[in-house]
């Protein structure tokens, strides 16, 4: 089959919202029930404390991202939740109260695609929480329950919170907290395919999907994307999905998945022996060991060989995440590192995306200390953020950079040259992740008679003589 994407992925710059970490409003729109005791917003994130983020926040800050040249935002889930990342759903019908509830998406929504920014948000259809309604009567009703073939209970009694007993139920790996639907019941399927329906009814652009590789049931993912493309064809559906997704990406399930296979290879070249391995080991996404330029390339040659070309040029393209360390404290917080890194994403097929706060600076290691308030400007790494800000606008100004093939020139030592090709449209791009000039010999792609005769960004200047690079 012919396999389509979306075409506004094509020319879209990501940035991830962490709606309880990104903006308190200014406004104090807040339902008085809501307007609760919060952590300071400069102290160290915590496990289960809220800051007070909200989307009314998110809606004045509009402006900035607009202007940093973003017209695309992942939210993280926004659904009433007992957690401050909000991945434990108790109603998929309701915003969070504490985000500002339905009334403030919807004014999100209004603002962000007034300035024509696309939304996409977060769906957690693997697993629900103990406080989700149906989940909730079992709990009180036990056997009688009428849900209790939503979930997949195993023995009698169930135990939610006692750890020292079973819990009797199957859940998100082992914890309790998150007990996992039957997505083998046609009632679970046809409630979740409801919900995929009813955001998009209000005017959502797009689903994340979390874990969804969990789901086991066949032809649950590719009903999802029956019941969404027949909505909105252009709707994005992109899986989380950390290794080979192929699985997924046949053209009838999703249309992309968050590309870790790429971030992790993207940074052992950036960064190499600067890479802290204590923020690493645990995620599956492996930016060690340190990579050469003939290493990244090979690993880039693979995985643009992995998928379809149509599938490559929607692939979420990040270099942190709510889930990983942020990729400044990564690199041991060396600023060069992360510039080389942006190059890389903003120059590579797919759709880059800035997980917020990446680009003036934020710094954390693992979860929740990756998750923490988005600075004020007095506290913003400027080069950063006019690093960010300047390959943001090239990238929306060249259509190679968006759409153009992909093509390896040349890879020695820490120097990598590669190029994006459109029949009127081919940009180069060097890099030296190295510690001193050097020297490489390039061939240079069909149709490009000589160097190219402008140079678009980076700090130094790279000389050409025939088809030796000097970096």
């Amino acid at each position: 089959m012919a396999i389509q994407t979306p075409d506004w992925v094509k020319q879209a710059v990501f940035y991830q919202i962490f709606p309880d970490r990104f903006a308190r409003s200014q406004t104090l729109r807040r339902d008085p029930a809501m307007a609760v005791p919060v952590e300071p917003w400069s102290a160290p994130p915590t496990p289960g404390g809220y800051k007070g983020g909200d989307l009314w926040g998110a809606i004045e800050k509009l402006n900035y991202l607009q202007e940093l040249g973003i017209n695309a935002i992942y939210l993280t889930p926004i659904f009433q939740s007992t957690c401050n990342h909000r991945y434990h759903t108790h109603d998929y019908y309701r915003v969070d109260p504490l985000l500002g509830g339905n009334e403030a998406f919807q004014a999100f929504l209004a603002a962000a695609h007034q300035r024509d920014i696309k939304v996409v948000l977060d769906g957690v259809f693997n697993h629900a929480s103990r406080g989700f309604f149906f989940f909730n009567d079992i709990l009180e009703n036990g056997p009688n329950s009428p849900w209790l073939d939503w979930f997949r209970v195993e023995k009698w009694p169930l135990s939610a919170y006692d750890g020292s007993l079973p819990a009797n139920y199957r859940s998100w790996v082992n914890n309790r907290a998150l007990p996992q639907f039957n997505h083998d019941n046609p009632a679970v399927q046809e409630y979740i395919m409801q919900i995929g329906e009813h955001w998009l009814h209000q005017g959502i652009d797009g689903w994340r999907l979390d874990v969804p590789f969990e789901v086991k049931t066949e032809g649950f993912w590719q009903q999802f994307r029956d019941r969404v493309k027949a909505i909105n064809p252009e709707a994005y559906i992109v899986g989380e999905v950390w290794v080979d997704a192929r699985e997924f990406l046949g053209g009838d399930q999703f249309d992309a998945v968050m590309n870790y296979l790429y971030t992790g290879p993207a940074i052992a070249f950036a960064a190499g022996d600067r890479v802290v391995m204590e923020h690493v080991e645990s995620p599956d996404y492996y930016p060690y060991p340190a990579l050469d330029a003939q290493g990244y390339a090979d690993k880039i040659q693979a995985l643009l060989d992995l998928y379809d070309w149509q599938v490559q040029q929607v692939q979420l393209n990040l270099l942190s995440s709510h889930d990983i360390a942020r990729v400044l404290t990564v690199v041991g917080e060396d600023v060069t590192s992360v510039i080389l890194a942006v190059v890389l994403q903003m120059t590579f097929p797919g759709a880059p995306c800035i997980y917020y706060g990446d680009e003036v600076g934020v710094a954390g290691g693992l979860a929740p200390d990756n998750r923490r308030g988005f600075p004020p400007e007095s506290q913003w790494n400027q080069d950063l953020f006019k690093v960010h800000r300047e390959l943001i606008r090239l990238r929306h100004l060249h259509p190679a950079l968006q759409t153009g093939k992909y093509q390896g020139l040349a890879a020695s030592g820490q120097l990598l040259v590669f190029a994006r090709i459109l029949p009127e449209q081919t940009i180069v791009v060097a890099i030296n992740t190295g510690d001193a000039p050097a020297q490489i010999n390039v061939t240079w792609p069909l149709g490009l008679s000589s160097p190219p005769a402008k140079q678009l960004y980076g700090s130094g200047t790279a000389s050409m003589e025939g088809d030796r690079l000097d970096l």
